[in-house]
């Protein structure tokens, strides 16, 4: 009986290294066809549209990405105010620490405050200037906000300037989340000293 046992045991273990029955399904990324025309599609993603969580299957394309230029300038705006502080110290003030995450806690309250208020009054202005028939997010149609006259009027170049913004605040977003995962798993990540 034990035999018969450790035998069927080892037929069993064997069986898990035989090769799998491969099957020849293809693999094709579902992508909703209001991605075409987006920006964005460009080599570091294969030149097509990055969908892979399909999530333009269940909110407008417009709004995923504004969103997603939206998280990206905070992200930029964030990987800033976390590399300034460490590499040329911080402005005087109640804060003492280079350490971002630490001072996030050591801010006043009133700055706080304000910070969230003269946010929401950006983001405010934003919302009428596109009611307005502006853009906050580049495309077609003057700027909502420029105050510099940066942004091109040349249709070539405004697409170049939309895919650096875009590209930059990928980039950063990734950049941001690394920065905070190396300071909660000190040596978890490949980055430098200090970060």
């Amino acid at each position: 009986m034990k035999t018969a046992a450790i035998l069927s045991l080892f037929a069993a273990s064997a069986t898990a290294f035989a090769p799998a029955p491969s099957s020849k399904a293809t693999t094709a990324v579902s992508y909703s066809s209001e991605l075409d025309n987006m920006i964005g599609a460009t080599v570091e993603v294969g030149g097509k549209p990055w969908d892979p969580l399909n999530v333009s299957d269940y909110i407008p394309a417009d709004y995923a990405r504004k969103c997603e230029l939206a998280n990206g300038r905070s992200a930029m705006l964030a990987t800033v105010g976390y590399v300034f502080p460490k590499w040329f110290g911080a402005f005087e003030g109640t804060v003492s620490v280079d350490d971002p995450i630490a001072a996030i806690g050591q801010a006043d309250l009133q700055w706080w405050a304000q910070f969230v208020i003269f946010c929401g009054t950006i983001e405010a202005y934003k919302y009428r200037m596109e009611l307005e028939g502006k853009t906050s997010t580049g495309g077609e149609g003057e700027p909502a906000i420029d105050w510099m006259r940066m942004y091109p009027e040349d249709p070539a170049e405004r697409k170049v300037m939309q895919e650096k913004e875009l590209k930059n605040g990928r980039l950063a977003m990734l950049g941001i989340a690394g920065f905070v995962s190396a300071h909660f798993a000190p040596a978890a990540l490949p980055i430098g000293p200090g970060f």
